[in-house]
């Protein structure tokens, strides 16, 4: 940590030569009523580049902070429907201005000429705008790049963002989706240069948006404006490479716009882990993060080279897929996309597990591996259409299908505490999978008038199936009183599931008052599945032994109400919305092999409150409560006995209850735009009543018995902040991000059938910083801490507590010229690893890139491992176990490749990469 306190010291006085400034006035209109939110910016006047701007207060009032090595500046101050204020001002450390007033746009007034530049940012209603050009960044920044630069964005190592706190769930591109819901996509494959504005506004549904009800205000989502003069034309990116142990690399993306026509595609293919399309400039398609290191909430951690969560293993991928939108005078539109995917899977798995009962323990150890080979289809269709300004009708059809072989084998052997084997076993599988499903909904709005007011119908259809067919070979040994007891199951086993699904909504909005909703909803729906499994013994080596035991045959109907009423204010300051509802559900189910029936019905009410209020534009303290019923699983309700695994038998409870849960969160966000700061905190805890838990025992033969239960007194909630700064001088920018999380979560379940509970606690602070220069290099270092210490109320010895740390540092140059050079370095440091597994790792990538031809194309080498370090650990710490897994991985290699971009666009000449001016006449 001194470390990193000395390199902030000295990134912060590395800015300090420049002449720091501070302007403050206020902004009123031509009658001296104040401005909230007017824009304020300061350029550099021989080339128009952006110094530093704040947005105006309720009262008007503003402080404009900043430095520069510039003499004088131009002062610009913009508000939508306003001619824009401009002025010249020599640069000291305070300047004190007179009220400035600003005068509404008149077009009659034509001979008089203003010239000015577009405001960097601009807060509309329910809109926060950035101007692209305002943000400097390298010559061939993508959308990503762009986010980085904006303040109160953060966009952390696997492309996640957030605004201001809140995360991003989708990006349109001019209103629309960019090749459906990844938002990964559009922002590694966009080109900065043919964007206009960035544009941030709350979530909203299509049926919201027509309706104008009010969106999700903790998720946010992002419109790309494009530019005028580039949204007709084409722009494509094609990358090859071929690397050391064979490793390659293929891929493409091609967009074509037309007004509001765009035709997307795009085709991969490479065996490197890599979706294909990242197109990160420095490190992308190298098959992972090397920062790849997770801390769950259950204190358990993973190090993995393939990505956050991932299982390991070495995948070949091939990828082709296209999107076309359209939208006609007629107020018609349609979106269509289609995506395919080939993947060849090989993995290996080694698990050592510990096994802790009330008065003992005992031990599995496995080695497993497995080759999947998928063929997989996705379709997407919607058709809206507006009949007038108060009728709209959308049509969704989707559809998916998946076509699969798979071969696995595993060896699994059962030590008791003196690590005496008690029993072991062989598998071998072959399986044939096949899967498809289909869904439609058909959406039907109708407003009345202008205040809110509308009716919405929604019709819901599901249909899907799937047909497993699998051989499997075990043979398993039974050690009891000094002999052996052989067991061999030879079977192929034909399973075959089908569903038929249909829902109806309907809900009615009244308007009570200004803002004032009462919201009246009515939801059904049933559904009815079949899940039949055939299990057939090898006989004389044909399977035509039809095995009972193991075979079931059963068919569930579901029937679901869901009447719920709430009334709702959607104020600009304040946003109140309560719902108070009913959830029955009743579950019926017929076995046709064994006369096990049960007819169920679960009937919940639930509450859905929450109070937002806004204290300035940037500010907003929110609290919510809420209540859920979740039914059971059939599999957890179904009293059918499941020998499918000889060492896990396990059968179902029909007297389980539904789990019943409470959770009250807080929320606080505040962005200076003055200071370049942001502070962000939050708290919520969840209680949780009739959780269903697994409870099992084990017999002589260590032989596990499971089924289910309702436990009470459940609970868990996080507390949490993170605090942002910016600072920037001319074309250097230092960022700061610190961040903290403390934990608790009591657990209530049973070991050996004997019931216990745990409290955890956990605390996970961490630092992130960014410095850049513009055109030349920028640096990342990072550290985060993660503290665990979890409690049993039996078998005290199974306590813990442990630390462990990640080191992280990015590094990327683009000097000399057309040049970029690149490392991602992470050290790691585990506190609870066994014996047997490495407590460090050291993992770097590293990239190397020329640009020529224009910088339209780039030649790279990339080493991804360098040090040959990656390793796939992950210790799982469940409540009777404590579990160390190490998996195959992709491991060092070395690539050469070539991207080529190629683009072409109609109209305009093209822009610089500074803020240009426009001419406004009044």
């Amino acid at each position: 940590m001194r470390l990193y306190l000395s390199l902030l010291g000295i990134l912060i006085s590395s800015m300090s030569f420049a002449q720091e400034f501070q302007i403050s006035g206020k902004v009123v209109d031509d009658t001296s009523n104040p401005l909230e939110s007017a824009t304020i910016y300061t350029e550099i006047p021989a080339d128009s580049s952006l110094v530093s701007y704040t947005i105006s207060e309720k009262n008007g009032s503003f402080l404009l902070k900043g430095n520069t090595e510039a003499k004088k500046l131009n002062l610009i101050i913009s508000y939508n429907g306003y001619a824009p204020h401009q002025q010249v001002i020599e640069v000291k450390k305070n300047i004190a201005l007179e009220d400035i007033q600003l005068k509404l746009m008149d077009n009659a007034l034509d001979e008089v000429t203003l010239t000015a530049t577009r405001a960097p940012i601009t807060i509309k209603k329910d809109t926060l705008e950035f101007n692209a050009n305002s943000f400097n960044t390298r010559q061939d920044a993508n959308l990503e790049d762009l986010m980085k630069k904006l303040p109160g964005v953060e966009v952390d190592s696997d492309g996640n963002i957030t605004v201001n706190g809140k995360p991003v769930s989708r990006i349109l591109v001019n209103g629309k989706e960019f090749f459906g819901d990844d938002p990964k996509i559009a922002t590694k494959n966009l080109p900065k240069e043919i964007i206009d504005k960035v544009q941030v506004t709350d979530t909203k549904t299509k049926s919201e948006e027509f309706t104008g009800k009010a969106g999700d205000a903790d998720n946010k989502t992002i419109n790309i404006e494009l530019k005028e003069d580039k949204n007709k034309g084409y722009f494509s990116r094609l990358t090859a490479g071929g690397g050391t142990d064979d490793r390659y690399e293929l891929s493409g993306i091609g967009n074509y716009f037309k007004d509001d026509l765009r035709v997307s595609v795009l085709a991969s293919s490479n065996n490197i882990n890599s979706s294909g399309f990242s197109f990160d400039e420095v490190f992308d398609m190298m098959g992972g993060n090397a920062r790849s290191v997770r801390f769950n909430s259950n204190g358990s951690f993973s190090i993995n080279g393939n990505g956050f969560g991932s299982s390991g293993g070495i995948t070949k991928s091939e990828t082709a897929g296209f999107n076309f939108v359209n939208e006609w005078e007629n107020d018609m539109e349609l979106s269509v996309d289609y995506f395919y995917g080939k993947n060849d899977t090989e993995t290996r798995t080694r698990i050592e597990r510990e096994n802790i009962l009330p008065d003992s323990r005992y031990f599995t150890n496995s080695e497993s591996s497995s080759n999947l080979v998928n063929d997989s289809h996705r379709a997407n269709l919607r058709y809206e259409v507006e009949f007038d300004t108060l009728t709209r009708l959308s049509i969704s059809p989707r559809f998916n299908a998946n076509i699969g072989f798979s071969s696995r084998n595993r060896l699994e052997e059962t030590l008791d505490e003196n690590k005496e084997i008690q029993n072991a076993s062989v598998t071998d599988e072959m399986e044939d999978l096949a899967s498809a499903d289909f869904t439609n909904r058909i959406d039907f709005i109708k407003r009345f008038g202008g205040r809110g007011s509308y009716l919405q119908v929604d019709l819901d259809h599901s249909h899907s199936k799937q047909q497993n067919d699998n051989i499997i070979f075990s043979e398993s040994v039974f050690s009891s009183g000094g002999t052996d007891q052989i067991e061999v199951q030879d079977q192929l086993i034909d399973q075959d599931e089908k569903e038929n699904s249909f829902g109806i909504g309907v809900s009615k909005r009244s308007v009570l008052a200004d803002k004032l909703f009462l919201d009246i909803n009515y939801e059904f729906s049933t559904s009815r599945s079949r899940n039949t499994r055939n299990v057939f013994d090898a006989i004389d080596g044909d399977y035509s032994g039809f095995n009972e035991l193991l075979s079931n045959d059963f068919e569930v109907e579901s029937y679901k109400h869901t009447p719920n009423a709430g009334v709702n204010y959607e104020g600009e300051k304040w946003r109140i919305s309560t719902e108070l509802g009913l959830l029955s559900t009743t579950l019926k189910t017929d076995n046709f092999l064994e006369e096990v029936t049960f007819d169920n019905t679960y009937n919940n009410l639930f509450v859905d409150a929450d109070v937002r209020y806004s204290l300035e534009r940037s500010k907003s303290v929110s609290l919510g409560y809420s209540t859920n019923a979740e039914v059971p699983s059939v599999r957890q309700l179904q009293p059918v006995i499941d020998r499918t695994n000889p060492l896990n038998i396990v059968v179902g409870n029909p007297e389980l209850q539904p789990t019943f849960n409470q959770r009250v969160n807080f929320n606080f966000r505040n962005f200076d735009f003055a200071s370049r700061s942001g502070f962000f905190t939050y708290l919520y805890f969840n209680f949780t009543d009739n959780q269903v838990v697994a409870t099992s025992s084990l017999d002589e033969n260590f032989i596990r018995r499971t089924t289910y239960t309702n436990v009470d007194g459940v609970i868990s909630g996080n507390l949490g902040g993170s605090y942002t700064k910016t600072f920037k001088k001319d074309a250097r920018e230092l960022r700061m991000r610190l961040r903290a999380n403390a934990g608790y979560n009591h657990n209530v379940g049973f070991i050996n059938a004997v019931k216990y509970n745990s409290d955890q606690y956990t605390l996970s602070p961490g630092i992130q910083l960014t410095y850049a220069i513009d055109d030349l290099f920028e640096i990342n270092p990072g550290y985060t801490l993660n503290y665990n210490d979890i409690r049993y109320d039996i078998n005290s010895g199974r306590d813990q507590s442990y630390v462990n740390h990640t080191l992280s540092l990015e590094a990327t140059t683009y000097w000399p010229k057309n040049v970029v050079f690149g490392n991602d370095i992470s050290y790691n440091e585990y506190g609870n690893v066994s014996p047997g597994f490495d407590n460090t790792s050291l993992l770097w990538n590293m990239s190397l890139g020329y640009q020529f031809l224009k910088e339209k194309a780039t030649l790279k080498v990339k080493v991804y491992d360098l040090l040959n370090q990656n390793v796939d650990t992950r210790r799982l710490v469940g409540d009777d176990y404590i579990q160390d897994v190490n998996n195959l991985i992709l491991q060092r290699y070395g690539m050469l490749s070539f991207t080529y971009k190629f683009s072409s666009f109609g109209g305009g000449k093209p822009e610089g990469r500074r803020g240009g001016n426009r001419i406004i006449r009044m």
